[in-house]
């Protein structure tokens, strides 16, 4: 009988799921059946699940979400057939300042991620939902929370540390860095095929519906994009990235807008699809960017606010050994990269179209002073692995 390790990675409008096989050392990197729900709360959810085609998916009107959890459960269960279920690993996006190591979940550890919601209203409370439920219905089931700041663990603090009066530092107030999952797997994967280089000045570009880029030195974060909430940084689908402090009173102030308002309109109604006016996601505005200048505005700051911040943080790093681009944008989009290294052409870099177009592990060229990378990233497995270790 083997013993399993399920992730949940918990969106407020998507579940994605896994299972990895606990019982097998080193534990496996491609999860052996994995899926997804999407447009939970709305008319087109779907399942999806490995080997299978999307299928509609019809949830309870009243509670949507937790239908789609009942449901993944259920094909949780069936999917077992008589074997062990060891833990749930979840993606906790915000450990605050307390918590940096993966831990295991009970009454307290949840009272206390709940009070990190206002940090990341997008993520955290929707987690932690589904370890609520899990908790009341199956309390001896282990679950463990691994947190997306626990990488920048390793900021100095001249990283963290805010130009706010101290006692805000003291309370909490701070940058705290995200996606921390995705880079750990990173810090792994690049020692493996990169060696030494990887272990210089590494910067990685973490490029989805959130973005941000983290500076590396030795493999561990030495600088990152996002800070206190995942609204810092680059510009992203729905979400502006770094903003003047002025323009939110200025919206407080003048437009009259509470607070709920203007956190609609900075983490769900800004970024390519505020500029744009048509869509969140580099895919959809790319062929249409020639007769829309709007759109066209909007790729061209989304691409200026990347390069402004990878000139940046390699100012920090002082200089460059490795670039690396990750994630859905990251990974799959070619027109972007090669707009982004375009204007890098400064640092000595050079890309090979081909490679490019075919997101090669490598899409530089030979000659170039700086060698660029395409990666996949890998949260499920840094979760289920870190999940193990806890429970050993």
């Amino acid at each position: 009988m083997s013993a399993w390790i399920a992730v949940l990675n918990c969106g407020s409008s998507s579940i994605k799921f896994a299972l990895f096989d606990a019982s097998r050392t080193p534990l496996p990197r491609t999860a052996p059946w994995s899926g997804k729900v999407e447009g939970i709360g709305s008319p087109q959810a779907s399942y999806q699940e490995s080997g299978a085609p999307s299928e509609p998916l019809v949830l309870e009107a009243v509670d949507p979400y937790h239908a789609a959890l009942a449901h993944i459960r259920e094909r949780i269960q069936a999917r077992l057939q008589g074997d062990r279920l060891l833990a749930v690993a979840h993606r906790v996006v915000h450990g605050g300042a307390k918590y940096f190591l993966p831990t295991r979940i009970d009454a307290q550890v949840l009272a206390d991620l709940r009070s990190y919601i206002p940090l990341a209203p997008l993520h955290q409370p929707f987690a932690l939902e589904a370890i609520e439920v899990l908790l009341r219905e199956r309390p001896e089931l282990p679950q463990v929370a691994c947190f997306d700041t626990a990488f920048h663990h390793t900021l100095p603090d001249v990283e963290k540390v805010l130009p706010l009066p101290f006692e805000n530092w003291e309370r909490g107030v701070r940058r705290y860095g995200f996606h921390g999952l995705s880079y750990a797997f990173l810090s792994i994967a690049l020692a493996e095929r990169y060696g030494e280089r990887a272990r210089g000045r590494t910067l990685c570009a973490h490029l989805g519906s959130g973005a941000s880029l983290c500076g590396m030195n030795d493999l561990k974060s030495v600088a990152t994009t996002m800070g206190f909430s995942a609204l810092d940084g680059l510009m992203m689908g729905t979400r502006c990235g770094s903003l003047d402090p002025g323009v939110v009173l200025y919206l407080l102030e003048s437009e009259r807008l509470d607070a709920h308002e203007l956190g609609q309109l900075l983490y769900h109604r800004s970024g390519l699809l505020g500029v744009s006016g048509v869509s969140a996601d580099p895919r959809e505005l790319l062929p249409i960017e020639s007769g829309n200048e709007r759109v066209t505005l909007a790729l061209a700051l989304y691409v200026r606010r990347i390069v402004r911040e990878i000139g940046a943080l390699v100012a920090v790093l002082g200089g460059l050994d490795l670039l690396v681009f990750t994630a859905g944008v990251g990974e799959h989009n070619a027109a972007i990269r090669e707009r982004v290294c375009h204007d890098l052409a400064y640092l000595g870099l050079e890309l090979d179209p081909v490679a490019n177009l075919a997101n090669a592990p490598i899409i530089s060229t030979p000659s170039s002073s700086v060698p660029v990378a395409v990666e996949p990233t890998n949260e499920e497995w840094i979760a289920a692995r870190d999940a193990i270790a806890t429970l050993a």
